[in-house]
């Protein structure tokens, strides 16, 4: 397997698209706004198999202190094989004068993965959101 890496945005609406739903996650129900969140994004890092989207990190930062590390995802056929890892290591390497580089697991369980690669949980945060700020109830 000879996957490469690169921080150039090449990938399609269809092959970000293909990725998010192979790991059952909502924003590739909206190939559109996905698309255009992952262009305006500060950073994605992309591992290719061939002409294959196989894996994504995407960081948002202020240019100066704080890298907020959001997606980091890897397709379930290419899983296991150190991709991910390698994502995460390139996010580290280009924000290493940083003040910060955080991340909020999606799920507790992936906790250890970022521990494995030096993040730490913070000792007095909470991870806090607003789901769909905009939509009536």
């Amino acid at each position: 397997m000879g996957i490469t890496y690169t921080d150039e945005k090449k990938f399609t609406k269809e092959q970000t698209q293909q990725l998010f739903r192979s790991v059952g996650w909502v924003s590739g129900k909206y190939p559109e706004r996905l698309y255009k969140a992952l262009m305006g994004s500060s950073t994605v890092f992309s591992a290719w198999d061939g002409d294959r989207l196989v894996g994504l990190v995407r960081v948002l930062d202020d240019t100066e202190m704080v890298a907020y590390m959001h997606y980091v995802l890897v397709d379930p056929e290419y899983q296991g094989h150190g991709i991910a890892g390698h994502l995460v290591g390139m996010v580290k390497e280009r924000y290493r004068d940083y003040l910060y580089i955080e991340v909020m697991p999606e799920e507790s369980k992936n906790a250890t993965f970022y521990q494995k690669h030096g993040f730490s949980i913070m000792e007095d945060g909470a991870a806090m959101q607003i789901r769909n700020p905009g939509e009536r109830r």
